[in-house]
């Protein structure tokens, strides 16, 4: 029987199962990290001592500054001393570390009191099961208009989600993954992101054309339609490939619901819990919609561009789970008082031990890898690279795309990449008779389709973290392996979407053309 099941595995599926067993066969995670760790730290030295370098030109405050990075080793005694004294703010300084923590007190609340549980039931009792997956895609693009929350609340959910269907819990949290990470770029309406990028493409632009602005729905109409490409293949490659390649779970986990119907109690906490987040949303609304509301920018009156709402949008997204986890708590009579709410908070920041004790390691190699400039040096030479190469039409974007793709596996922030990529990039196609704005779109997509298989993302240690919850083995290679998948099919699907885009001629979004 084992032997006939080998032989139905095809090609694809034995490197994946490669992947996975050479990635699974590698220390525990946090030993991993730790490693990585000491290998920066030793390839640091031995750059800084060979004196490899780069020359460029990056945006800074809107202004072009000319800059020299060289190989920094950590090696020496300063670096010694630096890492032995930054050692805990490098831990509390980490990114993922407080969107976790301050998002997991209202989630935790939420799900303490029942409202996650009866939601989902809902959910699940309300939605046909041939969709659920889509939908799971599809909220995971959607999430990343609110930030990182996504990561903190999509990703588990989507696995609570397959599980309460009797489907494998890690297809539900990779197909969330996917879409919150892999198809960060697409969206039905733009975010922070569209502001950080347009604000670094425009002045980019201007070295060519001084009076070329670029809007921040510069890509909406293509970033729009990506939604529903990225929904559909997302859904595919779950179904097709992820799902049927991990099979029966037969692990036992406490975080699945009962589906079989929402009690009088659970419906009365629901009409509660929506009272409760009509009136929050209501409040914030005021604070935001006036012309001079005080979440917006009190300089320029934005919302999405350096205003209060987006950069308060972690504590939003907990009030926004626990005002209505605390009024379902009261409808549902699992609140009986003040000390429950503390308890359903502090239940869930106890459960977030191991993912603790990931992240104080990986902040370390993150950081160091990012003290060593040894991101910055092999995004420049990437860059370099393609400008070398003499490519044209889309065979030119084509590898662009690839550059950013694999750039993105070592430099994380999309905004500090393209500062240093928009500089060189943008003119260049310019030239070449491309629009800026086709640039950013072509940068995007590479972007965005490696997030999910690179340790070095902020919040793949977090999502590992998850994942062990349903399955203690997993490690690197299981992570890599299971979301490789939608990795190579996200990039294939998405830059010929972009090549159909471009010979048909259409806008990129509103009086944003292909060419210059």
């Amino acid at each position: 029987m084992v032997k006939q099941e080998k032989k139905k595995k095809g090609l694809f599926n034995k490197f994946l199962d490669g992947i996975e067993y050479v990635g699974n066969k590698l220390p525990h995670p946090v030993s991993l990290f730790a490693i990585f760790a000491v290998v920066v730290v030793i390839v640091s030295a031995l750059a800084a001592k060979a004196g490899v370098h780069v020359n460029f030109e990056k945006f800074v405050d809107g202004e072009l500054v000319k800059e020299t990075v060289h190989a920094v080793s950590l090696l020496t005694p300063d670096g010694i001393r630096k890492i032995f004294t930054s050692a805990v703010t490098n831990f509390t300084s980490f990114a993922p570390l407080g969107t976790v923590l301050v998002a997991m007190l209202g989630v935790g609340v939420a799900e303490g009191s029942g409202l996650i549980g009866a939601m989902l039931r809902k959910l699940v009792l309300s939605t046909p099961a041939r969709l659920i997956t889509a939908v799971v895609v599809f909220a995971g693009i959607m999430s990343n208009v609110a930030s990182d929350a996504g990561y903190v609340v999509l990703v588990p959910l989507g696995a609570v989600i397959f599980a309460s269907y009797g489907r494998h819990p890690l297809a539900g949290l990779a197909a969330a993954f996917a879409g919150v990470s892999g198809g960060f770029s697409a969206n039905l309406i733009f975010g922070s992101t569209d502001a950080l990028l347009s604000g670094l493409t425009q002045p980019a632009a201007q070295m060519i054309d001084p009076s070329y602005t670029v809007d921040i729905a510069a890509n909406w109409y293509f970033l729009a339609a990506s939604t529903v490409l990225i929904t559909i293949v997302g859904t595919l490659v779950t179904e097709k490939i992820v799902e049927p390649r991990l099979g029966e779970y037969k692990g036992k986990s406490s975080k699945t619901i009962d589906v079989d119907r929402v009690s009088a109690e659970e419906s009365r906490g629901l009409k509660f819990a929506l009272i409760g987040l009509i009136a929050f949303i209501a409040v914030i609304a005021a604070l935001v919609a006036p012309a001079n509301g005080i979440l917006r920018n009190p300089e320029t009156g934005s919302i999405i561009k350096e205003s209060a709402f987006m950069g308060g949008i972690v504590p939003i997204i907990a009030l926004m789970f626990l005002i209505p986890g605390v009024a379902y708590g009261i409808g549902a009579g699992t609140i009986k008082g003040d000390k429950d709410i503390a308890n359903f908070a502090a239940k869930s920041m106890s459960s977030m031990g191991s993912y603790i004790v990931l992240a104080f390691v990986s902040a370390q190699f993150v950081t160091y890898f990012t003290w060593s400039n040894l991101g910055t040096i092999l995004a420049v030479n990437g860059a370099e690279f393609l400008k070398a190469v003499g490519l044209t039409g889309l065979p030119l974007m084509f590898g662009f795309i690839l550059v950013a793709a694999f750039i993105n596996l070592f430099v994380g922030s999309a905004s500090a990449k393209w500062a240093i990529m928009a500089p060189i990039f943008v003119p260049m196609f310019m030239r070449l008779g491309y629009s800026p704005e086709l640039t950013q779109v072509a940068y995007r997509i590479g972007d965005s389709t490696t997030n999910i298989i690179s340790p070095l993302m902020s919040y793949f240690a977090i999502v590992i973290a998850f994942a062990q919850s349903y399955d203690e083995d997993t490690g690197i290679g299981t992570l890599i392996s299971t979301m490789l998948p939608f990795s190579m099919v996200f990039l294939l699907s998405w830059a010929l979407f972009f090549a159909a885009w471009f010979l048909l001629g259409l806008p990129l979004g509103p009086g944003a053309g292909l060419f210059y």
